[in-house]
């Protein structure tokens, strides 16, 4: 047989699943985006200064190698311009449905297959469903009173309003996670005053960025081992983050000691600044931020950081424990997304007429992150517990694209669905979270863990470590009789 495909969603996950399949011969794919361009959360978050916090030659496709990268650290512009690139390049453009957004999924065991609800048009069936909408895709809005009655422009940063002119404005930035550590430098000059409210500080080593000069990119156009040995180095640092927070105390030490200098330097030029940005929580329970330029803008005199907690939103601007109002033109929210919440919005309903969301009531969880008791022929790429604590998730992608290839080269020899065996999924559920009960990310509440206080998101171990393990394997699987 030749397995029908539907994948959801075109950032880096569903482009890497797209085109090792097509490498594998399989060409009846349909790729279904609820937008009208390509690139995920490249493509929606064109926030002022927004760019990658991977360096660019690791956080890339080992098998499209880029060597003209402007910076070492990419913005938005130039790594979507990277993505459509690869989409034209691999031919996936053609597979593609813009402008549909799949609202469901329900899989008929009669049948073997997967039928795919759309918000428009006729369903679509298909043998593998594979989902590739991420983690960082929706976002997320604090529950603060009065929200809803300010009367000015309100936003998220990763549906940023550019018709909304900033210029001179009194700015209310909500939150200081990854995103808003970007866009605060890069707004700072431009408003008349800028108050951060800050509920925890992250932790900010130096950003080691570069403009690559036409040299470089010609060195690296001639002599791809350049290239390599770049994306090479880069992955060597990530991994040692991750390396910090998993195995090494005094590594992780010696990172918290440089963090320190280097915040406590920056934030001198503003009395009780330091204070205010250094975090009492462990170093890595939160994701640790490059930066060299957020901390000297919170020094600027038209900014103040509002470390006082928030207790309503007024018509007018917001107001703090302490009972003061601090008045505003503008409200961007910096909170992040709704990172624990996979699939979502999505209603997937597997053998049985079994929800996904009622399976995963108390926290999601995947073999790998990747397939799930009781859902035949469901793929994720992205899924539960496969992000990274310091390296590229794209590292993490192609091992997860390579694994799909595999299961479906099987699938197209056997003609049969499969899944997952519940005991072996259950088995290597409680041997991760066992690990990442003691870890880190186990010491402060974090975007990594959900209500119930597990945690969803983490690989617990180093980014080789999930490419060694995640490995398809038949006989972790059985035949589903139709």
């Amino acid at each position: 047989m030749t397995p029908s495909v539907a994948v959801i969603g075109t950032g880096f996950g569903g482009l890497a699943a797209v085109i090792e399949l097509k490498k594998r011969g399989f060409d009846d794919i349909v790729v279904f985006e609820k937008a009208d361009d390509i690139g995920g959360t490249w493509r929606d978050n064109t926030y002022p200064g927004a760019a990658c916090d991977v360096p660019s030659p690791f956080y890339s496709y080992s098998f499209e190698p880029f060597p003209v990268w402007p910076h070492r650290f990419s913005r938005q512009p130039v790594i979507l311009d990277y993505i459509r690139h690869v989409a034209d390049k691999y031919d996936v453009l053609r597979h593609i449905r813009f402008s549909t957004e799949v609202v469901g999924a329900s899989y008929d065991a009669d049948a073997g297959k997967w039928t795919v609800e759309l918000s428009e048009g006729e369903p679509v069936v298909v043998d593998v469903l594979v989902s590739a909408v991420g983690q960082l895709s929706r976002p997320s809005y604090p529950d603060i009173a009065g929200a809803e009655t300010f009367a000015g422009p309100a936003f998220h940063s990763a549906e940023w309003d550019h018709d909304v002119d900033l210029a001179g404005k009194r700015v209310a930035v909500i939150g200081t996670g990854a995103s808003a550590i970007q866009f605060v430098p890069a707004i700072q000059p431009e408003v008349g005053h800028l108050s951060v409210f800050q509920r925890t500080p992250p932790y900010l080593i130096p950003r080691l960025d570069r403009e690559f000069s036409r040299m470089h990119h010609t060195v690296f156009e001639k002599v791809p081992a350049t290239l390599l040995a770049e994306r090479g180095t880069w992955y060597g640092v990530t991994e040692g983050l991750s390396v910090a927070w998993v195995y090494s105390k005094s590594l992780s030490s010696g990172i918290k000691a440089v963090s320190k200098r280097h915040m406590r330097k920056q934030a001198a030029a503003k009395p009780g600044l330091f204070e205010k940005v250094w975090p009492t929580y462990q170093l890595g329970c939160k994701r640790i931020l490059f930066s060299s330029d957020y901390i000297p803008a919170l020094a600027q005199p038209n900014v103040d950081l509002v470390t006082e907690g928030i207790s309503e939103i007024t018509p007018t601007g917001v107001v703090t424990a302490d009972g003061q109002e601090h008045e505003a033109d503008v409200i961007i929210w910096g909170t992040g997304f709704k990172a624990t919440e996979f699939l979502a919005p999505m209603s997937i309903k597997g053998d049985g007429g079994r929800d996904l969301h009622d399976e995963w009531s108390e926290g999601a969880h995947a073999y790998y992150g990747m397939t799930v008791p009781s859902f035949p022929n469901l793929f994720i790429m992205y899924g539960p517990n496969t992000n990274t604590g310091g390296g590229s998730i794209i590292y993490f992608l192609e091992a997860q694209a390579r694994y799909l290839g595999d299961y479906v080269a099987h699938l197209a020899g056997t003609g049969t669905p499969l899944a997952l065996k519940p005991e072996v999924e259950q088995e290597y559920d409680e041997r991760i979270q066992a690990q990442l009960s003691t870890s880190v990310w186990s010491m402060c509440s974090s975007w990594y863990r959900n209500a119930n206080g597990r945690i969803t998101t983490n690989w617990p171990a180093l980014g080789r470590q999930y490419k060694a393990q995640a490995k398809f394997d038949p006989a972790d699987y059985e035949v589903v009789s139709r």
